[in-house]
């Protein structure tokens, strides 16, 4: 999406807003015990209080209101009854919303009631290569840029990032172009930031694997090589200077 008018601004601030608030509520009310089920539901409250829908639920009938994904879940994750909240867990919480015709997408990794290093060390590398990676974002700058960004921060902490997924245009739909803004430079990327377009910039940092696979429920992903992954994301808009983070709300 390319923002044209003050009104699209508004729309899109608001949902990204809305996103941002319900991620941060959702994190604050995961405890060991609950299910993820439990999160969802209170998911689905939360976007109903906003006036607010669920993007993957609206745009591809995902069996949920937003994606959780425990440990070895890379991402896509359903929420389940069956799926309990323990100590130690690295949660993955994605949240997209779709409000008043504009849709906005934001996720988080982190450490539920545990001090495990390794594991915050993986959270913390792939909360701030999304910062580095941002603020190098301006109108003009390659695609390939953020994947740089990424790959080499990755690569430098031991971590490597998952080649088949990545950021996305995002705005009047909940997938857009660019369709992939990838975390590593692709030759095959060749487009460039536009201003005043809207995108969802996001890491995907693994301690094993290179790829996430589907499996049987169609929808869940986990690593080809095993292992745990950390992902951050934010909402922005491209301008000529430092990028607008639309989704700030979220705290990441």
């Amino acid at each position: 999406m390319i923002i044209t008018n003050e009104e699209q601004f508004q729309g899109i601030s608001q949902s990204s807003e809305v996103a941002a608030k319900v991620l941060k509520e959702l994190k604050a009310y995961s405890q060991p015990g609950k299910t993820t089920y439990e999160l969802d539901l209170l998911a689905k409250d939360l976007l109903y209080s906003y006036g607010a829908k669920s993007a993957p639920k609206l745009a591809y009938d995902f069996p949920g209101y937003v994606c959780i994904s425990i440990n070895n879940e890379f991402c896509h994750g359903i929420p389940s009854k069956k799926k309990y909240l323990n100590e130690g867990d690295i949660i993955n919480i994605d949240v997209s919303v779709e409000l008043n015709g504009y849709w906005s997408d934001n996720g988080e990794s982190f450490l539920l009631a545990s001090h495990d290093t390794k594991k915050l060390k993986l959270i913390e590398t792939s909360r701030i290569i999304l910062n580095k990676a941002i603020e190098n974002i301006k109108s003009g700058e390659p695609l390939s840029s953020v994947g740089f960004t990424i790959e080499t921060l990755a690569n430098r902490n031991s971590y490597y990032v998952i080649r088949n997924l990545g950021g996305h245009g995002v705005g009047l739909s909940l997938h857009e172009d660019p369709d992939c803004i990838l975390n590593y430079p692709s030759y095959k990327e060749k487009g460039i930031f536009l201003n005043n377009s809207i995108v969802a910039i996001e890491t995907f940092i693994s301690t094993k694997s290179h790829y996430a696979v589907e499996t049987n429920d169609g929808w869940t992903m986990v690593g080809d090589n095993g292992g745990l992954m950390a992902q951050h994301e934010h909402t922005i808009m491209v301008t000529e200077g430092k990028p607008i983070i639309l989704t700030k709300a979220n705290g990441i």
